[in-house]
């Protein structure tokens, strides 16, 4: 089951035909986990056009977290989790940072120039705060409430993917586990993927204590929620073999969850 975002209302950045910020997978269910996808789309709104950029600037890794989505979907599938994912391109609004934060609106990176984002003005970064970035953390907000009446407060897990090679240098990392002040679900993903065969790094390729890490610290750390930021090199899950072998080895370590958190008369299906 999916819940789209905001039915019938129509915003000044998208068309009556556009989806919606955001979508609610299984918005009805009471498991303890709630997954997020910050990165899950190449889409931009139509009335951006290409915002100057050729094909495949539209759909390389800095428009999109590649296979992050597809995992994240197939996750909440497989477990009968709630997720929230954004339907927009973190080109148009990094929904992962803070708004004050140049890259929420990136105008350069990894050689690509993205013209769409530069020189903008207030009022076009305020107009896609309001359409696309604000509307998607409140629906956070409203599930991580949600789920939190249903029962004990949810662990909070991001999922995000990295390119296996930036600026020219290649990454070792097969997979990433991101944390600042919650050690014990660091610990959890990195002895289950460890203990899976995959190489792992611990705040690597990126850290979970920098700032750019926005989602998980406005949601999860002010309220001390359980969470962890999980970072997938994308040669893993660009095709859909890749993303069922990632995602099975996901599940039963997220199915374990609420036993090794002492998440009490709580179980997941492994």
């Amino acid at each position: 089951m999916t819940r789209e975002s905001h039915p019938g209302i129509v915003h000044a950045l998208l068309s009556p035909e556009e989806p919606g910020p955001f979508r609610v997978l299984n918005p009805l269910a009471e498991h303890p986990v709630l997954l997020i996808c910050d990165h899950a789309s190449y889409r931009f709104p139509k009335s951006l056009g290409d915002m100057g950029l050729d094909p495949f600037a539209r759909r390389c890794h800095l428009a999109i977290d590649i296979g992050a989505g597809p995992v994240t979907e197939r996750l909440a599938q497989t477990l009968g989790v709630t997720a929230v994912v954004h339907n927009y391109s973190r080109l148009v609004v990094d929904c992962n940072r803070q708004l004050m934060d140049p890259s929420a609106f990136l105008e350069y990176g990894d050689g690509i120039l993205v013209p769409g984002n530069r020189n903008l003005h207030r009022a076009d970064k305020d107009l896609r705060a309001s359409a696309l970035y604000w509307p998607y953390h409140c629906a956070i907000d409203e599930q991580i409430q949600r789920l939190g009446k249903a029962g004990p407060p949810p662990a909070f897990i991001s999922i995000h993917s990295f390119t296996p090679v930036l600026n020219g240098e290649s990454r070792e990392w097969q997979m990433g586990v991101l944390w600042d002040k919650d050690e014990k679900m660091r610990d959890v993903f990195l002895e289950g993927l460890r203990g899976a065969g995959y190489k792992v790094g611990d705040n690597e390729p990126y850290s979970g204590k920098a700032p750019q890490d926005f989602t998980i610290d406005h949601h999860a750390e002010e309220i001390n929620l359980p969470h962890v930021g999980i970072e997938i090199r994308q040669d893993l899950i660009d095709d859909d073999a890749g993303v069922v072998e990632i995602a099975k080895v996901m599940h039963r370590i997220i199915a374990s969850i609420p036993e090794q958190l002492g998440m009490k008369g709580q179980r997941i299906s492994a």
